[in-house]
């Protein structure tokens, strides 16, 4: 009996030191500010001589709950130096359960240089679960391509209680 209440008095402990085991992967939120790391163009080698390798960027948010719809509400792309380059919503957009929306950097935008990223603001009347926001990042030259993906962060939010 007393090694039993002595393991789950350990599995108690170790759910507060590790929030993720106590549920804090099926978070609910009520909002989120997330920046989002982009990347208009990288360096490659030495064959480009630091010249810029342009790539095209997606932004991708998804809804990963399954009932609850939420609204954009903004959606800010930025330079290197954080000087705002474009507001890409005119007004509010709703994304609804389990539905994703993108946005498009093109190749041809270099304005955003190699520090570029986007800050993407959501809310919702009631508590959702939270959406995936990542970029995609691809470009081709002669035989050369490359493509990766980068995930946002959550800066500040309202979790639901």
């Amino acid at each position: 009996m007393n090694v039993d209440r002595l393991a789950l008095w350990l599995l108690i402990l170790l759910a507060l030191a590790h929030p993720a085991l106590a549920g804090e992967l099926l978070a609910k939120w009520l909002g989120q500010t997330v920046y989002v790391p982009i990347y208009s163009h990288i360096y490659a080698d030495d064959r480009y001589k630091d010249k810029p390798f342009l790539l095209t960027s997606t932004l991708s948010i998804r809804n990963t709950d399954l009932h609850k719809a939420f609204t954009l509400t903004s959606v800010r792309y930025y330079d290197s130096k954080g000087t705002l380059l474009q507001q890409y919503l005119e007004s509010p957009a709703t994304v609804e359960p389990l539905s994703s929306i993108r946005f498009i950097v093109p190749e041809s935008e270099s304005r955003g240089g190699s520090g570029a990223k986007f800050v993407v603001e959501w809310e919702a009347k009631t508590a959702v679960t939270e959406p995936i926001i990542e970029s995609v990042m691809i470009g081709t030259k002669m035989q050369q391509g490359i493509s990766f993906i980068s995930t946002g962060r959550v800066i500040d939010g309202t979790r639901a209680r």
